[in-house]
């Protein structure tokens, strides 16, 4: 779903387990009232929730934010197209999270070798 050009423009996501809204925000280039919005229109997405109702995202979830931004921002569905492009195209969606967490990973730990290097 992300093409790589794309996924330059957007920062790394750090190896963390869990991200608070804020930080995902940063990570995705959208607006923490968006994200709330988009979890009501999209079943996929669904954070933990914590006491005080906080809400922590896992990678995945954080990959698939990233999914819909390049959906309705970058390809121009809309958020009902874009929810049937979602179901759709389940099993090839999970393919395409295995292969950019391993894309990303691999390029996470080219960069710890490195840095072991020097």
């Amino acid at each position: 779903m992300l093409e790589p050009s794309q996924n330059d423009q957007l920062p790394p996501i750090p190896g963390k387990r869990y991200f608070g809204i804020g930080e995902v925000s940063e990570l995705c280039g959208v607006r923490p009232h968006v994200l709330r919005y988009w979890e009501q229109e999209f079943p996929e997405l669904t954070p933990a929730k914590r006491t005080g109702n906080r809400r922590y995202y896992q990678r995945q979830d954080v990959i698939l934010i990233r999914q819909i931004r390049s959906l309705l921002y970058e390809q121009g569905f809309t958020i009902s197209g874009a929810r049937q492009r979602l179901s759709g195209d389940a099993g090839r969606q999970d393919t395409d999270r295995t292969a950019q967490l391993v894309r990303q990973m691999r390029q996470e730990l080219e960069e710890v070798l490195a840095i072991l290097k020097t």
